[in-house]
């Protein structure tokens, strides 16, 4: 099958099972969105795969630039940890332990 150009790939229409808030993290499974705005439950709505994100860090954690950072949906917060944590992206800025936030740079 011949490829067709689609879309530029920044943002994807993502169908919510449940209310999501605008900037809510948003699990694809193997990375992660940000709602770009609310989302009703059973829409579709806009999530960001792309860019630069603040996102909440899980206390006690350094993270270098460029450290592969993984989200823990329980903990609504990012972390070095991978096993059980959904792949997010890496560290854009380093954050230190006290740093309640990090900036990461999603996977895309």
């Amino acid at each position: 099958m011949k490829a067709t150009y689609v879309q530029q790939g920044a943002a994807l229409d993502y169908m919510a099972t449940e209310a999501v808030p605008n900037g809510a993290v948003v699990s694809l499974e193997t990375r992660i969105g940000i709602a770009a705005g609310d989302i009703p439950a059973g829409s579709s709505g806009t999530v960001h795969v792309e860019g630069v994100y603040r996102l909440a860090k899980a206390s006690g954690e350094d993270l270098a630039m460029g450290a592969a950072v993984y989200y823990d949906a329980a903990a609504d917060a990012v972390t070095a940890t991978a096993e059980g944590n959904i792949p997010a992206g890496y560290a854009a800025a380093p954050a230190g332990a006290n740093d309640a936030a990090a900036l990461v740079k999603l996977l895309g």
